[in-house]
């Protein structure tokens, strides 16, 4: 009996067409069912897999291949997740690789401790691979730009390039997640515009996640508290009362 060759990987390509490099996902998870069914179905998908099963192999694997994308389990063996997303967000290498909570927690207490460590999305289980799978890819879309040579925008300050993935402000670089990133470009393009906190978290994250009033709270204080640390104002993002924020308009440079 001849046995059919199993079925070809998907080509993952760029908006443009052209076949894009593999990759990379880091799936740190002691559940060995859950980690052997995300393993077959991103391999299936065209995602190149590392599985760690405890927080310390999982923080170890992370800072020598440096994923493109790191699904990060709460509840770990040896260090939890909070404390790996709060080691990869301290490292210089490692601060940028965009975090994707998948955890039992759903309470929002949990998810707001989440975010205000840097993690970009949150997905409680059980949950749908493929609602998973979406939120990888637009988390790497937006890693990844799409905007064209020269596209940076600047207001009070504060200079968001896209296609470099960098925002300075007088100058000075900052370090922000992928979800931080959106955000701030989200309010810089369109200043003294007040945003809802919805608005915002689509914006940021994307249509259909976890929409939190104090998660989007928790993100406008890490961003205040970088531009202070860059030597700025805090209110150049402004609370808007009943309605959410705005990055102040008219600011001297």
């Amino acid at each position: 009996m001849v046995t059919a060759p199993p079925a070809p990987r998907p080509t993952i390509v760029s908006i443009e067409g052209t076949p894009m490099a593999q990759p990379r996902i880091l799936i740190i998870e002691d559940e060995r069912g859950l980690t052997q069914s995300l393993t077959w179905y991103f391999n299936h998908e065209g995602f190149e897999v590392a599985v760690a099963d405890d927080g310390k192999e999982g923080l170890r694997k992370a800072q020598n291949a440096l994923p493109d994308v790191v699904l990060l389990d709460i509840n770990l063996p040896g260090l939890n997740g909070l404390e790996v997303c709060r080691e990869l967000r301290a490292g210089e290498r490692t601060r940028d690789i965009p975090i994707i909570m998948i955890t039992a927690k759903t309470e929002e207490t949990d998810q707001v401790v989440g975010y205000s460590l840097g993690a970009d999305d949150y997905v409680g289980k059980p949950f749908s691979n493929k609602v998973l799978l979406a939120k990888v890819k637009a988390l790497l879309r937006r890693v990844d730009g799409g905007g064209e040579p020269g596209d940076v925008t600047e207001t009070g300050g504060v200079k968001i390039d896209r296609v470099r993935h960098r925002v300075t402000y007088r100058d000075e670089v900052l370090s922000l997640t992928p979800t931080e990133f959106r955000l701030l470009e989200c309010m810089v393009r369109q200043p003294g515009r007040a945003f809802s906190r919805k608005q915002l978290m689509e914006a940021a994250i994307g249509d259909g996640s976890v929409v939190l009033e104090r998660t989007i709270d928790v993100h406008i204080k890490t961003l205040r508290q970088k531009l202070v640390k860059a030597g700025g104002d805090a209110e150049l993002i402004e609370t808007v009362r009943s309605i959410g924020y705005r990055f102040r308009e008219g600011t001297a440079e």
